[in-house]
């Protein structure tokens, strides 16, 4: 029993809340938290659910336009050349028989295909190995500070803006028996090899052609990346000891491999999308030996009149270049640095 001391005698104390009239057990707060959450609840969720749906609404007003023009450029042609290669189509009657998987088998038994696609992967290789090469040394020699260095990157672009047509007809002329190059490597003594009448010569024309024409844009997409590594990591490596070389070995490429990723799948798309360098350079020639798959679709659709068994192969293109992509996506961390 508690109680205070007046005086000389002791008197209980009240209990709690007697004194103030107040219920000896006032109800819990944490109840009535509790009740007004409960009570309030349908009334967020159906705010919330409100404001999920305007924005919903608003995305997909800002996604309209995009999503139809992939729609009708992207999705729809995509179809329409898978189910074209199902048929024995001349691209002249209305009718297309249907023939099934036929043109599929057809085209495992091809030796045209075969060797259109072992140039394309060997084409492919040179191209996505000497861009990433010449990307990176380009953007590297116009990241430093040197006088006319805008008039250098404007230079490095060129390539890209010019006309294949026209590129290709120079370095055909560029790369004739009779021509400069030849002129140059016979006053050194190294002969005059045929560059474009022979199949290997011709592939590697094709692939320093296609370098050329890409160099402008992979320089400027490495000199981008480039320009986002933070000074202070070369200078902490620097005040490491780390020699020019490490420094690009151990910070600069690792640092770009997102854009690397980038760099070799375009190079990849572009080789198997290769038409008017080809026509122009060879014409698929020596002996097939620069007979890209694109031309082959060309060559199958355009002049032999097969539209169903070009579709077939421009599908197998498709899904060589989307496996290639897929494997590098994996092998190289999804593209994330």
């Amino acid at each position: 029993m508690t109680g205070r001391v007046v005086g000389t005698s002791m008197v209980k104390s009240p209990p709690p809340g007697d004194a103030v009239g107040l219920p000896t057990t006032p109800p819990s707060s944490a109840s009535q938290s509790d009740e007004a959450s409960h009570a309030e609840t349908p009334k967020r969720l159906r705010t919330r659910t409100r404001y999920n749906r305007g924005e919903v609404l608003t995305a997909a007003l800002c996604l309209a336009p995009a999503l139809v023009v992939i729609g009708l450029f992207v999705v729809y042609p995509l179809i329409s050349t898978g189910l074209l290669s199902l048929t024995d189509w001349d691209g002249l009657t209305p009718d297309k028989p249907f023939v099934g998987l036929d043109n599929y088998i057809k085209l495992a038994g091809d030796a045209s295909f075969r060797n259109s696609m072992l140039v394309t992967v060997l084409y492919g290789l040179g191209v996505c190995a000497l861009s990433v090469l010449t990307g990176i040394g380009g953007a590297t020699l116009l990241n430093g500070a040197f006088r006319g260095r805008a008039v250098y990157r404007t230079a490095f672009f060129l390539p890209v803006v010019t006309s294949s047509i026209a590129a290709a007809a120079v370095w055909r002329y560029l790369f004739d028996v009779s021509g400069p190059v030849n002129a140059g490597l016979s006053a050194l003594g190294l002969g005059s090899p045929s560059w474009l009448g022979d199949p290997h010569l011709a592939l590697v024309s094709l692939t320093l052609l296609t370098v050329w024409k890409q160099l402008g844009l992979n320089t400027v997409l490495y000199l981008t990346a480039l320009q986002t590594i933070p000074a202070q990591v070369y200078e902490a490596a620097s005040l490491d000891g780390a020699s020019a070389w490490q420094r690009m070995r151990h910070i600069t490429v690792p640092l770009l491999a997102p854009m690397t990723f980038f760099v070799v799948v375009q190079a990849l798309v572009t080789t198997f999308q290769s038409f008017d360098l080809v026509y122009q350079l060879t014409a698929g020639g020596p002996l097939g030996g620069t007979e890209v798959v694109g031309f082959l679709v060309y060559r199958t659709a355009f002049v032999t009149g097969q539209f169903g068994y070009g579709a077939t192969i421009a599908y197998a293109g498709f899904a060589l270049v989307f496996a290639l992509t897929w494997i590098q996506w994996r092998l190289g961390g999804r593209g994330e640095s």
